[in-house]
């Protein structure tokens, strides 16, 4: 009979090669650790949706205002992903030490980098991302940019820092839909077109916020345990897993009906329309195929099962960022005819 080692010389193992496995890594690989790329798309996407609409608003793709939304959506992302983590620190220690072999490496607890470091360089992006703002602001005749800017930065510091702290308090869930939802889009509009509205966001908005709320309910779901343990109050830590998975089903289901709804409401189709009719039923047909693809990762994503939970993220993920993505690349298409 073959003998196997205790699961507590497994675990001493593991956790042997990941302290030698991070001593290894670069200055610069820890950086890049800690932004947290494959978390760039949820900025990323809602500014490239914001910038569709308003060249498509205006009959015309501003490349500098495009530069600008790109420059200030980076340092917003990297201003979020260091001092989210840096806020997160106390409640990441629990979780790393309730599953030291179940999640990733956490940026602070590992010793990845220094808790003083994060906040120094999310400070700074900040600062960077309001300056970019306001200069950028000057440059395209945007006044209202910089404030813009500081009402983005708002929406996060209310969300995970000190007093408000709306994440650990709840509801933080909603907070982030509206900075996803709303707030990145209309700024990467205004930089576009100068105005913070246009005509189709009537039927855009609503089941883009959809998405972003199913996408926001989605990121509780790994750390249920240890937000408990941490007092951090989530959907998730108050609802239970089964019942979020099957919220963010739906929410992102009609999400996407609304795109499929509200534009024959509001009479989209007419002789002045914003949406090239093929291209845009094939955007939204692909779209809720993802979102139905989701069935398929949704029994495994139980509490603790953080690889089925990745799984299950990323393929919610695919159909959010796909969708938005999709209809800000048509609608600079369109801009240019």
């Amino acid at each position: 009979m073959t003998k196997h080692p205790p699961s507590s010389e497994v675990s001493t193992t593991k956790t042997t090669d990941l302290t030698e496995k991070i001593a290894k890594m670069s200055y610069i690989a820890r950086w890049l650790y800690a932004a947290k790329p494959n978390s760039w798309p949820k900025l990323l996407v809602p500014t490239l949706l914001g910038t569709g609409i308003g060249a498509d608003a205006v009959k015309h793709l501003g490349w500098s205002a495009l530069g600008i939304s790109l420059l200030f959506t980076c340092c917003l992302l990297l201003f979020i992903v260091f001092l989210n983590d840096w806020a997160d620190q106390d409640v990441d220690r629990i979780k790393r030490s309730m599953f030291p072999d179940g999640c990733s490496p956490k940026t602070i607890p590992d010793g990845i980098l220094s808790s003083k470091a994060l906040l120094f360089a999310g400070s700074l992006a900040g600062i960077l991302a309001v300056l970019t703002g306001y200069v950028g602001g000057r440059w395209l005749g945007r006044p209202w940019m910089g404030v813009a800017s500081i009402v983005c930065l708002g929406i996060f510091v209310a969300y995970t820092l000190p007093p408000i702290r709306l994440n650990y308090r709840g509801h933080g869930e909603l907070l982030e839909m509206v900075g996803t939802g709303i707030a990145l889009p209309l700024w990467s509009l205004y930089a576009q077109s100068g105005k913070f509205w246009a005509s189709h966001l009537v039927w855009c908005l609503p089941g883009w916020c959809l998405l972003c709320l199913a996408s926001a309910l989605a990121s509780g779901l790994s750390d249920e345990k240890s937000d408990k343990a941490g007092h951090k109050n989530t959907y998730t830590t108050r609802f239970g897993n089964l019942m979020v998975r099957r919220w963010i089903y739906h929410t992102a289901s009609f999400g996407v009906g609304f795109w499929l709804v509200l534009p024959v409401l509001f009479r989209e189709f007419g002789r002045d329309s914003h949406i090239p009719i093929l291209p845009w039923l094939v955007i939204v047909a692909l779209t809720m195929s993802f979102v139905e693809e989701t069935k398929k990762y949704t029994e495994q994503a139980t509490t603790n099962a953080f690889q089925a939970i990745g799984k299950y993220k990323g393929q919610l993920h695919k159909a959010i960022w796909f969708g938005g993505g999709a209809l800000g690349i048509l609608w600079i298409i369109t801009s240019f005819s």
